[in-house]
């Protein structure tokens, strides 16, 4: 049985005729594979970012969505995570020892990037045993960081793409869906943020809240060539109290209706989330196109 059509693919709005385009492009494409198709789709269909370059693994994850959903038929996976590998993951991390110091004695306190493999292992491994949620792979633009300090790793945080639609937050910013959907690349979603266990530093969470705000910041116009707007995040409301992004002067909002963020039919039921929002800039609904 065929899914509805989703109404927003690759950061924008989706309809028949683009699926009619997508149909095309796997019609004329012969023997080529999955990303070749994907990098294709992204020139009939526009899918690039604000530097001018295709969003070819957002169009991978795209046409795997339709292709899953029955809109469309892929060809047979060559090879990556579709051969059934397993996601590589660390398992082996450093030695646990409690870490309890005033957080203002922690010596080099710092976010490292992650960009080379043996980070990402670390990073996929230590969210994946030790974060509630477990590991998922982010979509579209996204910032993983390691937080460290000189005495070793205190924990790890991941910024993905923003939330569709959030009632609360949008009557929060004041926009209506055509100026949502032309600025939601301005603002990113704090999908993860975890602080190993056995670390016990007072106040080192909302510290690194304000470190990632300013680095998230410089490290996305680099990469993506889109100055942040906003940064948002949901809390679980039966597990967490958000006070960290409270000390870290977040705003709360609003709550969630206990739906996913690509929930548009009622299908599933979620944990309901509280709903924290840091503004980057005093204009920042202006700059969001609320005028």
């Amino acid at each position: 049985m065929t899914n509805r059509l989703p109404k927003q693919l690759c950061g924008a709005p989706f309809s028949p005729n683009k699926l009619a385009k997508i149909k095309r492009e796997i019609g004329i494409s012969g023997s080529l594979s999955r990303a070749e198709i994907a990098r294709r789709v992204c020139e009939v269909l526009n899918w690039k970012d604000a530097l001018g370059r295709p969003k070819a693994m957002s169009s991978r994850v795209a046409l795997l969505r339709l292709h899953r959903a029955g809109h469309i038929d892929l060809p047979a996976p060559r090879n990556g995570n579709g051969n059934n590998k397993p996601l590589m993951r660390q398992r082996q991390f450093p030695v646990e020892y409690p870490i309890s110091v005033p957080v203002e004695e922690l010596a080099g306190l710092f976010l490292e990037r992650v960009e080379e493999r043996g980070q990402s292992a670390l990073w996929n491994g230590m969210i994946d045993r030790h974060h509630y949620l477990g590991y998922q792979r982010l979509v579209g633009a996204q910032l993983r960081y390691l937080i460290r300090h000189d005495g070793g790793l205190l924990g790890a945080m991941g910024w993905g793409a923003s939330a569709w639609t959030v009632k609360s937050r949008d009557q929060w910013i004041g926009w209506d869906p055509g100026v949502r959907e032309r600025n939601l690349g301005k603002v990113l979603n704090n999908t993860r943020f975890l602080v190993l266990p056995w670390v016990r530093i007072k106040n080192l969470a909302s510290k690194v809240l304000a470190m990632s705000a300013r680095q998230v910041v410089q490290d996305y116009a680099r990469d993506y060539g889109q100055r942040l707007v906003l940064l948002e995040t949901f809390v679980e409301t039966g597990r967490f109290r958000g006070t960290c992004y409270r000390a870290a002067n977040w705003v709360y909002v609003g709550r969630t209706r206990g739906r996913g963020k690509c929930d548009r039919y009622n299908q599933w039921s979620l944990p309901v989330k509280d709903i924290y929002v840091y503004p980057l800039r005093p204009d920042f609904r202006q700059a969001l196109g609320v005028h």
